[in-house]
This record gives structure tokens, sequence and C-alpha cells, in this order.
């Protein structure tokens, strides 16, 4: 008999009754045979199930099992133990001691087990009123059958009173480019920067959650935004659009320039709930990879450098990570990449990236000298667009050697502003502005119609005129 480590005590006992008796059911033995059938039966060796010994059954056994077998229409659950009623009971746990054991969970959550019984042993010898404590084993069993179990220490955040608790779930989208996963994670070892200096540098990874690829890994010195936006920029550019992307909520992922940049790609963005790291869990499982396979076996390069540690990963990266068997999905990423089904879309240009990961705003426009100012910069606006008064712009906060003027209905791109140079105008080069209208200007002719309007109103009253004339302003006769 095949033990089964997995199955309960009782029902590996059925198993071994139904086994020796199966055959009297089978074959119902005639009127006088059951006896020699049963003697037969109780000279054979059986395997015990618990222990896998050699083991006997007597006569009196197999008989009784016979016949509670014998009428039952489920003959394994017949010869089954029963439950005793006493199952899922303490009985040895008073309802003082229960109350207690409560009580002080409740005040040392993140106690040990050993640390709670030695304290209840503590406290029965000072209230007898408790009772009797039973052993070690018996407090523990009942501690874990009724969930007090020791609590991890708080995460940051945990003790607010805004925070609430949720279960943990895992989860995986059906198609490939349908849920992308970035963050970034700070290197164990330092290397040496080109100033001499040691600093320990930022890997930015971006993880596809139903085929664990590895769309772009890259390491930075610093966790900003221009940093993401240029990993993002290099993903999409090797593997296409996403529908989705989920990440922390660290100043770089929640910065406008992210965040409106994603939304005129026409990509979701979810983020993590506060002091919530479980959620990203897959970008946390390959940090592991990283300190436990890559950087290891970067241990004997002493000058290592950012190139260098650049090199390295993008190699490890592309010819083992992708190509070798992930244990959860129990095939290679890149074969389940290429396998789909997907919901990707093809990536625009280098151009239109550059000019979707900006910031929009709106400035003022200087009549003065048509300038408008991002970020204490002064930045002049062509005399084309000179009639504007407020200025839909385009920035991106770690680039201001340019700035985008774009419509403020559709969108559309309109013209680039660069900042304001002095020194080149003080060389008195100036354009001729032009009219906004094309038609010559004109003369004036006359009297305005509504004034001559009010004249004609006027004189038609039959007053007479509101005034004296001088002298001199009659005409001399």
């Amino acid at each position: 008999m095949k033990r089964d480590d997995d199955t309960p005590a009782r029902v590996r006992w059925a198993r071994l009754r139904l086994q020796i008796i199966g055959t009297l059911l089978a074959s119902p033995p005639s009127h006088g045979d059951l006896r020699p059938r049963i003697e037969e039966l109780a000279a054979k060796p059986y395997t015990h199930p618990r222990t896998g010994e050699v083991m006997r059954v007597s006569f009196g056994a197999i008989e009784r099992w016979y016949y509670i077998a014998k009428g039952a229409s489920d003959p394994l659950a017949a010869l089954a133990r029963k439950i005793p009623k006493h199952a899922g009971t303490h009985p040895s746990i008073s309802a003082a001691l229960a109350e207690a054991i409560a009580k002080q969970h409740r005040e040392h959550p993140r106690w040990s087990f050993k640390l709670h019984y030695d304290n209840l042993l503590a406290l029965a010898r000072e209230d007898p009123a408790l009772g009797l404590v039973p052993g070690y084993t018996a407090v523990r069993r009942y501690m874990r059958q009724r969930g007090l179990l020791r609590m991890r220490k708080k995460r940051r955040g945990h003790d607010r009173d805004d925070f609430v608790l949720r279960e943990t779930r895992s989860f995986e989208v059906e198609h490939v480019h349908g849920l992308w996963h970035f963050d970034f994670h700070e290197s164990s070892r330092a290397i040496l920067t080109t100033s001499g200096e040691w600093k320990k540098p930022m890997l930015l990874g971006i993880l596809d959650d139903c085929s664990r690829l590895c769309c772009h890994l890259q390491w930075y010195w610093l966790e900003d935004t221009e940093a993401l936006v240029h990993g993002l920029m290099q993903a999409f550019q090797k593997r296409g659009l996403p529908r989705s992307i989920l990440s922390d909520n660290g100043s770089a992922m929640i910065a406008a320039e992210t965040g409106q940049g994603l939304e005129r790609l026409g990509i979701l963005h979810h983020t993590t709930l506060p002091y919530s790291p479980e959620q990203n869990g897959k970008q946390e499982s390959f940090w592991g990879q990283i300190e436990g396979r890559l950087l290891p076996m970067l241990e004997g390069e002493r000058e290592l450098t950012l190139d260098l540690l650049n090199t390295a990963t993008q190699a490890w990266v592309e010819q083992e990570y992708q190509r070798k068997e992930h244990s959860e999905i129990k095939e290679s990423p890149l074969e389940r990449y290429l396998r789909g089904p997907s919901v990707g879309r093809e990536c625009p240009s280098s151009d239109a990236l550059r000019r979707a990961f900006r910031m929009e705003t709106t400035r003022t426009q200087r009549r003065s000298d048509g300038t408008a100012t991002v970020e204490g910069i002064r930045f002049e606006v062509p005399s084309a667009y000179r009639t504007l008064v407020h200025l839909r712009l385009r920035v991106a906060r770690w680039d201001l050697s340019s700035v985008e003027l774009v419509d403020p209905r559709s969108g559309d791109h309109l013209a680039t502003l660069l900042p304001l140079d002095k020194t080149r105008n003080a060389e008195g080069v100036r354009r001729v502005v032009r009219p906004l209208d094309e038609h010559d200007e004109e003369k004036p002719s006359g009297i305005a119609p509504h004034l001559r309007a009010l004249m004609a109103e006027y004189a038609a009253t039959g007053l007479p005129p509101a005034f004296i004339p001088h002298d001199d302003d009659s005409e001399d006769s």
C-alpha cells in the first residue's frame, strides 16, 4: 500500500480496512464459508497506514469491519474512524484562561508562543482563579486554532488613522502588454563615479505582468523623473505600448510629466495603495535575482563603473533571465511573450514620445517684450503669436533648453520657444512687425456712423443749440 502523507489518518485507516475486506464485499461468502475466509485474511501481513511497518489484523476486527461496510451505501466513510465529539474544542483551557490568553495577545501581539506560555504560567501563580495551565503544546494549538498568531512588526504608515489593512491576493493578467510593472531599486554595492566618489546606483526595472519579460533594465545615478522617462521611452521603443502600467507612489512616478505623458499615449496608470509594496510583488521578487545572481558575479570587478554595470546587466537579462524557465509560469519569459496573446500597440516616433512626456501649464505673455516665464526662465514668443494673452506650454522640467507652445483646444504643436537671449538681442536686429490684417491701412473718412446718428437725433428734437457761440467762432461777414 502506497503511503500518502497528505491524506488524513482516519482516511488512510478507512482505505486499509476497505482493502482488507474488499474481496468479501466483491465476492460474498456462501453459508458457512465466512469464518475460514476471514481467518485467511487475518493470517496475512499488512502495512501500517501511518508508520509503514508490518502489522497483523485480528479476526474480530475484520469481522466487525465486514458487517459495518456490508449494508453501507458509502463503505469508505463507514469504515473511517469517527470524529470525536470534543474535536475542535479545548477542554483543558478554561473560560477564564481563554480570556486571559486573548487579553494577553491583544496587549502583546508580537510575542512568541513560548513567551505567551511563560507569562501565562506566571499569571496563573498570581491568580489561582485561572486554574491549571496545560502544557505548552496544548496552549500553542489553542492559540493557532483561534487565530492568535504572532503579528509582524507594523510597516511605516500602518499605524495611521486613515490606513485600512486589506487582504493580499496574487494576480496575473491574461494578455501580454495588458499590464506592466516598473520600479526603482537601490544597489547593495557602491560603485565609483567619474568624480571619484563611491555611490550606490538606482536600477529601473520594467516587467510585463503576463510573461514576466523584462521590457527594459538600466542603472541610473538618481531616482528622478528624467531617468524614469528615459527608461520608459526605451521600453516603449523596444517592446511597444502597453495598455496599463503599475507603480508605487514615488515622486518620479506621480510627477506631472509622467502622468500626463502616459495619459497622452493612452496608457492607464495604476498606483499601489500607500504602504502596500506587496501589490508590486513581481517587481520585488525580480530584485532578488539582481542581488542574488547578477551582482555576485561582479564581485571580482573592483573598479566597477556605471557603464560596465549597465553592459553586464543587459547581457544577463537578455541572455539568461529572458531565456531561463520561470519557476511560476513554467516556461521562459521570452517564450510566453512570443506566444501571446498580446494587446500591445505600435510605439510612436521618438519626437512624439519626447513631446508626450511633458508637463502642460499656462503662462501669461508679457506684452512689453513678448516673453513668458517658466521655472524662472524667460522664453521668447514668436511675433506671430503676440496676440495670445494666455499661452499653453508643455515643459520638461529637467530640460529647459526649450518649451513647446501648443493649441489649448487640440493640443497640437504650434511652435518651439527658446530662452531669452539678451546678448543677441543687444545687436539691434529686429524683424518688421507686419499687421495682422494683410490689407493696406486706410485713412478714416468723415464722421463716424454712430456720431452721425446722434447728431441727426439731436437735430430732430428741434431744440436750440445748447451752447452760445463765441464771437471768434462765428464766420466773418
